[in-house]
């Protein structure tokens, strides 16, 4: 079984996470042959105060 991980800002939109999984599963079907059963979505939301860029945290980028 496929598992994919997408990681990113939260989406705070169920409605889009939803689309989001369903285009993921359906692309996944089509290059692995397998049923969408097979194929494993996960969504790891990370905020701005967990994520740094160039050694600085994204929650602090905003604040400039």
């Amino acid at each position: 079984m496929p598992n994919i991980t997408v990681e990113g800002p939260p989406i705070p939109d169920i409605e889009k996470k939803r689309k989001l999984v369903r285009t993921i599963t359906q692309v996944a079907t089509e290059v692995y042959g397998l049923p969408a059963q097979a194929i494993i979505v996960t969504i790891r939301e990370n905020s701005p105060e967990n994520v740094a860029i160039g050694g600085n945290l994204l929650s602090d980028q905003k604040k400039s």
